[in-house]
């Protein structure tokens, strides 16, 4: 397999490039960068809530209507600007959109998926390379198009993620462009995982057999399903809500709906829990779009860093197809408010009790794969240490919320936020974290430096919990989610401290991500450099030079033992690699 990229003009190299890894790139760097924003956003909304109607203190007169409102000091006569309730309804809609569709799911599918999996499967690329640059250029645009719903008339969508009929239908002009961005980047998700599909079956290497396979790979390959089985309903779903904005249809406006006091000129007859059907029927296979690919990355860090085989690899197979099964049969316990009825609330509620079991298998697997280990307590290894009880907590903590008589008292209220972002942000957050510093080396030829990882980790870990932990608090004083200003209420008053601590605590949360950005483009040019396998791993990936060359493999892989042959008795090394480089690499 030689290298000819070498031959190809810039634009075909590095912008429209076939190549999985160059792909795999442009996803990651895309994807921190709407990370970046995203956060941005949750960090003016964190200061709306801790101080209300306190002007911004230095980006306000940037931000500009509907999003701030000018006010003027009566003592000094100076002008602030404060986040106005349109405003905070858009960066609450587009902090939820930007964060789900537009950084944790490219970044975990796109960019480790895109670039580790053809390389764990011993294959020169993708299976359709150019099915998969069209992913990502149908991605880029559609994330532009969703952000420029901050531009026209109105601002951007401020109907929330999950963008609710009949409210979404009368929203202004934004929430045309949020729906019409959704198509679009759902689109890519297909387009995407069709590829990966394709790819896991036809292209895995001489001897790779299906339980040959890292867990990785599993994970990206029930994503890709899960992916490929729940977005359609939701694109369908987007297109329907399009036309009864923009076509006078009412597949899901009630009639007689009254706004403002004027009753509304549609047909009616539609329905608003169809929606919310439709939309749940994608959105909570999505929660495991989120976590598998980050159970995938702690899988690999944990197995290289204990120097021994995971604990109850098929039990971690077959535990992840399980739990993509049991995703399309849960989504309802979102749905409980709507008054489906005691038996179909049972039917959800016994379901989620259950998903709930691969999940504790998986993390079980994972806790006891430490035990007797020789732990190296690497940069990766420490994000996939902190994961494991992060990701604990989110868990346990949404038992609650899967039962209905809990459920009617946490529905809606901060609860919700601490659990699901326990799940996301210490939990896969953190799993990408721990995947960037692994195959840093592998994409670049160099290793991230150790002591601003250690800094990074160290801060992130304390201000995370900092933020998410007040949370449970919050919602158990009946605080409500989408509140503008909790103070306005008794019970959010007297907790209103809790808020502050999670406003700082995101602030503190910021500036250690600093060391990492610093870190993460300084090493790209003076970072430490690396053989194939710094890390002395064992999964097909570290067979290829370090950055790998077009075709990925200096000569064809031939797979002759398990994905995680660590510390076996009679070997002169602690690792035996599923396929050994040439001697010539």
């Amino acid at each position: 397999m030689s290298d000819h990229s070498h031959d190809l003009p810039f634009w075909k190299k590095y912008i429209f490039s076939v190549d999985h890894k160059m792909i795999g790139i442009q996803y990651t760097v895309t994807a921190l960068v709407f990370l970046a924003i995203g956060f941005g956003m949750m960090l003016v909304m964190r200061y709306q809530l801790a101080y209300p109607n306190q002007p911004i203190p230095v980006i306000g007169q940037f931000l500009g209507e509907p999003i701030v409102a000018a006010v003027e000091n009566p003592d000094t006569g100076e002008t602030g600007y404060v986040l106005t309730g349109d405003g905070y309804n858009s960066f609450g809609a587009m902090h939820g959109t930007i964060m789900v569709f537009l950084a944790i799911v490219p970044l975990a599918v796109g960019g480790f998926g895109n670039f580790v999996l053809p390389l764990q499967c011993g294959a020169p690329d993708m299976a359709f390379p150019r099915l998969n640059m069209a992913s990502y250029w149908t991605y880029l645009p559609g994330g532009i198009l969703m952000m420029f719903g901050f531009f026209v008339k109105g601002g951007a969508a401020n109907s929330g993620w999950t963008s609710y009929p009949p409210l979404a239908t009368i929203a202004t002009t934004g929430q045309t462009i949020w729906l019409l961005g959704m198509v679009i980047l759902i689109t890519s998700s297909l387009l995407g995982s069709v590829n990966f599909i394709v790819t896991v079956v036809q292209l895995r290497a001489k001897g790779l057999s299906f339980f040959r396979l890292p867990f990785f790979a599993w994970a990206q390959l029930v994503t890709a399903f899960l992916l490929l089985l729940a977005f359609p309903p939701l694109e369908a779903a987007g297109v329907l809500q399009l036309m009864d904005r923009v076509a006078g249809t009412s597949f899901f406006d009630p009639g007689g709906l009254i706004v403002s006091g004027v009753e509304q000129n549609t047909a009616g007859g539609g329905s608003p829990l169809l929606w919310q059907h439709l939309f749940w029927f994608l959105a909570h296979p999505e929660v495991y779009v989120l976590i598998l690919p980050g159970l995938g990355i702690i899988s690999e860090v944990i197995a290289n860093n204990t120097r021994k085989p995971l604990w109850g690899y098929k039990s971690l197979v077959y535990s992840a197809i399980f739990l993509g099964f049991m995703s399309f049969i849960v989504w309802a316990h979102h749905m409980f408010m709507t008054g489906m009825g005691t038996t179909l609330s049972t039917f959800f509620q016994a379901t989620t009790m259950i998903i709930s079991v691969p999940s504790v298998i998986i993390l079980t697997c994972l806790i006891i794969s430490l035990w007797g280990a020789s732990i190296r307590f690497t940069v990766p290894m420490l994000f996939a240490l902190a994961f494991l009880p992060m990701f604990g907590i989110g868990g346990l903590t949404g038992l609650p919320l899967g039962l209905t008589a809990s459920d009617i008292h946490l529905h809606d209220t901060y609860y919700v936020i601490g659990h699901f972002h326990y799940v996301v942000a210490p939990g896969t957050i953190f799993a990408m974290f721990a995947g960037i510093y692994y195959w840093f080396p592998k994409a670049t030829g160099r290793k991230m430096n150790e002591w601003l990882g250690r800094i990074h980790f160290a801060g992130s870990f304390v201000f995370i919990n900092a933020v998410f932990m007040p949370f449970f608090f919050m919602g158990m004083a009946s605080v409500l989610r989408r509140q503008f200003d909790q103070t306005e209420t008794l019970h959010g008053a007297a907790v209103q401290g809790l808020s502050v601590m999670s406003t700082w605590g995101a602030f503190g949360l910021a500036a250690f991500q600093l060391p990492f950005v610093f870190n993460f483009f300084w090493s790209i040019f003076a970072g430490e450099r690396v053989g194939a396998n710094p890390w002395h791993a064992t999964t097909l990936e570290w067979s290829a030079p370090s950055p790998p060359p077009h075709g990925n493999f200096l000569s064809e892989p031939v797979v002759a033992c398990g994905p995680y042959e660590y510390s076996v008795p009679g070997e002169a090394e602690d690792y035996t690699m599923q396929s050994p480089p040439p001697a010539t690499a």
